[in-house]
Order: structure tokens, then sequence, then C-alpha cells
């Protein structure tokens, strides 16, 4: 049985389920990214994300259910995407056929990415999307894998 993904724009009520998602555990482990505070994450997303014209994000529903977000910004030159999932969603191709999406109206490339190298599934999911390895980054005391999506590519 296939599940229906899709994107559509952030509704403020989504930001309560993105606070929780980016506070499991395994999501933290996983990202290697410290979770805000409440008030710090509420005020990052309704100014320098929803708040920043320049910032292309979606939510991701599963049969019309919110499971995640995947966002693109802005830093220096070069364009970077992010996402997260609830843990719900994992491993159910959701990621795939969201970011596969996502990419068909983010137009910017080259598009990088930077996921932790110990999150496997997030390397995976860049991979089968078209994303290539680039070398390697630290942030904090964590080596991140660089991703970049070309041109010549598409999602």
């Amino acid at each position: 049985m296939s599940e229906d993904v899709r994107l559509r724009n952030v509704d403020e009520a989504d930001l309560v389920l993105f606070f929780e998602h980016e506070h499991d555990p395994e999501t933290v482990w996983r990202s290697k990214f410290p979770p805000r505070e409440r008030e710090a994450f509420m005020n990052h997303w309704t100014t320098r994300v929803l708040g920043d014209p320049t910032v292309f994000v979606q939510t991701v529903t599963v049969d019309g259910v919110p499971a995640g977000n995947i966002v693109a910004w802005w830093e220096q030159e070069r364009r970077f995407i992010g996402y997260v999932f609830g843990r719900d969603f994992w491993g159910r191709g959701v990621g795939t056929r969201a970011l596969t999406l996502f990419l068909e109206q983010e137009k910017a490339r080259p598009l990088y990415a930077d996921p932790y190298q110990g999150n496997a599934g997030s390397v995976r999911l860049l991979a089968r999307c078209g994303f290539r390895a680039a070398g390697t980054v630290t942030h904090g005391e964590h080596e991140h894998v660089m991703f970049v999506l070309d041109d010549n590519v598409s999602g």
C-alpha cells in the first residue's frame, strides 16, 4: 500500500510538531544538532525561517498527517537543504518521496546538505536523490559529509 506523500506550506500549528521532532533523542543523536529551548525554537522559526523570503520551507504530509519538514536556505553563497521527519515515518520511503517533490520546486543548483556521517539514513536519502559526496566538514566535534546536487542532476 503506497502512502500519499505531499508537500504544503507550513501552518503555525506545525511548529509544535517540528519542536517535538527536534527534541526526539534519536533525532538529536542522528543530527548532532543540539535542540533549542522552546522560545528560541519558536523565535528561530518565525523570524529566520518563515520570516525570511529567501527560505523555502514545506511541511511534509503522509496521508494528510504532518510528518516533518524540508527547508532550503542560503548560507553565504551556498544554498543548503535540511529536513526532519518524525520517527514514525522513518524507513518507509517518505523521505525519498518528499525530497524528490521538494527538489522539483527548489530549483537552485548546486544545492548542498551536510548530514552527520553516522546518520546512515540521511546519507542514503541524499544519494538516492542524486546528491554526491564532496568531502567532509566538521561541526563542533563531529564530522559531517558534504553533499552536493549539481546543475546537471535533477531529483
